[in-house]
């Protein structure tokens, strides 16, 4: 199984990747339509209206939400990480495109790297784990003894797989199945030294978050006046 630096490595590629896109022209239009910018704009005058206090919050929220469901929905082929990733890098392209063609360099320097110091290894730390974790819990799925788990537990648990049918479709019964397999005794038990790893990784990348917020409620609007 491959070690965590790695896990890190990939996210640094997959950021990158969505970065390098957000780069090309076409990509930046596709990104942020005018009516995307008007919508934001728009939910940056809500923003605006609040107290700080409560701004930094709501970040340090989103972003803490936003991690935990790339975790949670990880073992689904990792492909909430994946999108969480190249999906920032490609906004983050794109909006240094335009805010540097708009006003400048340094303009978008002033708004990007004091939180952004925090702000971007939280996200490479966490979506890195949730990486981790996703590719251990698919590989334990696949693997026969696991794939025997799987089907026994299906088999015992029709109804739910049912009840997750009607409910959910197609994603839910995917998800609903891995989840009644990862908490087969067997599977938890080779899984469980991979959750704990992860998690810590987590709380860094959450911890991170903190500063982060702070920094772009109360420093980053300071910088750009």
């Amino acid at each position: 199984m491959m070690r965590y630096r790695e896990w890190v490595l990939i996210a640094i590629l997959l950021f990158s990747v969505g970065v390098v896109f957000g780069f090309m022209p076409l990509a930046s239009t596709t990104a942020l339509s005018s009516e995307s910018i008007t919508a934001l704009k728009q939910f940056s005058d809500i923003l605006a209206s609040l107290p700080p206090a409560l701004i930094a919050l709501f970040i340090f929220i989103k972003n803490v939400s936003a991690l935990l469901f790339s975790f949670a929905l990880s073992p689904i082929l990792c492909l909430a990480p994946i999108l969480a990733l190249t999906t920032n890098g490609l906004l983050l392209g794109s909006v240094s495109v335009m805010v540097s063609q708009e006003k400048s360099l340094g303009f978008l320097l002033a708004g990007l790297l004091p939180h952004g110091i925090f702000e971007l290894p939280a996200l490479i730390i966490g979506e890195a784990a949730a990486l981790s974790f996703g590719a251990m819990a698919i590989i334990l799925l696949v693997q026969q003894k696991s794939r025997a788990v799987l089907v026994s537990t299906a088999k015992q648990n029709t109804g739910h797989i049912l009840l997750s049918l009607a409910l959910f479709f197609i994603v839910g019964i995917f998800h609903t199945v891995i989840i009644l397999a990862l908490l087969k005794e067997q599977t938890r038990t080779l899984l469980m030294p991979n959750l704990k790893q992860n998690l810590r990784y987590l709380v860094i990348a959450f911890a991170l978050l903190v500063p982060a917020a702070i920094i772009e409620t109360y420093v980053t609007p300071l910088l750009l006046t």
